[in-house]
């Protein structure tokens, strides 16, 4: 049987969208260790060694595959125009910052600012300042080009299974995914601890209602889910209580909601995993 040319295309792009979200996961990092720095040194007037705590930063991971991944993707079919264009300023902003938070955190886990009265740490928040706000910055342009990218792919793929074998067990658990993606992205982080609560209200309500549709589906065809659809409601009842937590302080995850957060985004995980082995059945 000759490959269908739409499915391929679509296998394509995921292909391609997974390369760029590896990127988007491992250079995250950076974000992370930026965060726990400008958690106890101001960023506008730098260390001054005087502070309570010094925290330090966090290392970096090694994404010298995943970028070079991603540059090779990023003039590869299928074209993403704004996306692809969007891969050579993104990683060369995280390039220019990495080697200066390796630097930092050296001299911070080896409280070296102990020895030299907070010299070289003054000296490299001088770098790390604009190289940190360039990086941030792509990173902020980037994120919105790759989740519109993943979002039609993801429509793509729910109507090419629908064509082929209707609303089928496959069909619910893409769709479920399909929904829980935009919610996990709207998650808090270190880095952006307040969470737009509309928008976080308008991408749990699809994702509600796939979850109830799903199960509908699983209490109509008993045993085609492999035991995976237990696990987008009891997400979508713990997603209800960290909104119901995020609703009592405005959004401000670090009040009362930020240990949630590690538990949701495990629980996600553990859902890919579980879903990878449920669609395969019809």
């Amino acid at each position: 049987m000759a490959p269908d040319p739409a499915q391929s295309a679509s296998q394509a792009t995921i292909r391609k969208l997974n390369v760029y979200v590896s990127l988007l996961n491992r250079t995250l990092r950076a974000s992370e260790s930026l965060a726990r720095y400008e958690s106890w040194a101001n960023m506008r007037t730098g260390p001054t060694g005087r502070e309570r705590i010094i925290y330090g930063l966090y290392s970096l991971y090694d994404v010298r595959s995943e970028i070079g991944a991603a540059r090779t993707a990023s003039t590869t079919p299928p074209a993403m125009q704004e996306l692809d264009a969007q891969v050579a300023p993104y990683t060369a902003a995280y390039e220019a910052l990495a080697p200066i938070l390796a630097q930092a955190n050296g001299y911070y886990e080896r409280q070296d600012y102990k020895e030299d009265k907070m010299a070289e740490g003054k000296a490299l928040h001088a770098r790390l300042a604009p190289a940190a706000q360039a990086f941030l910055a792509e990173r902020a342009k980037i994120q919105p080009l790759f989740a519109r990218e993943k979002e039609r792919s993801d429509a793509v793929e729910l109507s090419l299974i629908e064509a082929r074998e209707g609303r089928t067990a496959r069909w619910h658990v893409t769709n479920v995914m399909a929904r829980a993606r935009p919610i996990i992205d709207l998650m808090p982080t270190d880095a952006k601890p307040l969470v737009d609560m509309p928008a976080f209200e308008a991408a749990l309500s699809p994702y509600a209602t796939a979850v109830r549709e799903l199960d509908d589906y699983a209490l109509a065809n008993s045993g085609t889910l492999s035991g995976f659809e237990s696990r987008p409601r009891s997400w979508l009842g713990k997603l209800r209580e960290f909104r119901d937590k995020l609703g009592k302080s405005k959004g401000d995850a670090r009040r009362g909601a930020g240990r949630d957060v590690t538990w949701i985004v495990n629980d996600y995980n553990t859902m890919i995993s579980m879903a990878q082995m449920a669609s395969t059945r019809r």
